[in-house]
């Protein structure tokens, strides 16, 4: 249980990381396409870390409605960040 918990706090930092690595590039990118491609990698990878926060407060730490919650809106918003960061990485992907 220790070695799971451990293992998703690196993969929030890993996922972390990435996400801001994207944002920076995103930001400071001038052309259109690679713009659009370094957004839906930020959002990939900011939904993934989302929904491993949401499965650390759903299944590792005493049960509370308050982390009931706030895990299950991690989760739906995780969700939405990684299909929208896939799709918009296969819009841009074509160009």
């Amino acid at each position: 249980m220790q070695t799971m918990q451990w293992t998703l706090s690196v993969l929030i930092v890993i996922f972390l990381v990435f996400s801001l690595y994207f944002s920076v590039r995103y930001r400071r990118e001038q052309e259109p396409k690679r713009r659009g491609l370094y957004s839906a990698r930020m959002n990939i990878f900011m939904g993934l870390m989302l929904v491993v926060i949401a499965v650390s407060q759903l299944f590792f730490f005493e049960d509370s409605a308050t982390r009931r919650i706030f895990g299950t809106v991690c989760l739906l918003l995780g969700l939405f960040n990684l299909f929208a960061g896939i799709r918009n990485h296969n819009l841009f992907s074509r160009k």
